[in-house]
């Protein structure tokens, strides 16, 4: 069974993914701790790298390992978000799928310290 919300196309389908996209990023501040910490660390590190006197592409990788934070966090709370909906019981599965992503997080946030340690640190 095709999804009823797939109906639109050419540019109503654009605008109605920007707003969804835009409410997603809004719920994810409104409800995730650990994606409005992170999002104030990318608004201290995303200046601060436009800043730095670095190659523009040394720019372009801290940039994105930053960014790649948020993206990952906003998957992860998805996840547990779905999660969530289907049961609050304790399950193997469940837990699985959760540390899964906490897992893929916490990868996310290495890339980005590695990438920070070389380009600006050990520089």
């Amino acid at each position: 069974m095709e999804s009823p919300y797939k109906g639109a196309t050419g540019i109503k389908r654009l605008v109605n993914a920007a707003r969804n996209s835009l409410e997603g990023l809004a719920a994810a501040a409104r409800h995730e701790d650990a994606f409005r910490q992170e999002l104030v660390l990318a608004a201290i590190l995303i200046p601060l790298a436009v800043w730095l006197d670095v190659s523009l592409l040394e720019k372009a990788l801290l940039i994105g390992s930053v960014l790649l934070v948020l993206i990952v966090e906003l998957l992860n709370s998805a996840v547990e978000a779905t999660v969530d909906r289907i049961s609050f019981e304790n399950h193997h599965l469940a837990k699985r799928a959760k540390d899964i992503g906490s897992a893929a997080v916490l990868f996310a946030l290495v890339n980005a310290g590695v990438f920070w340690l070389f380009l600006v640190i050990l520089r």
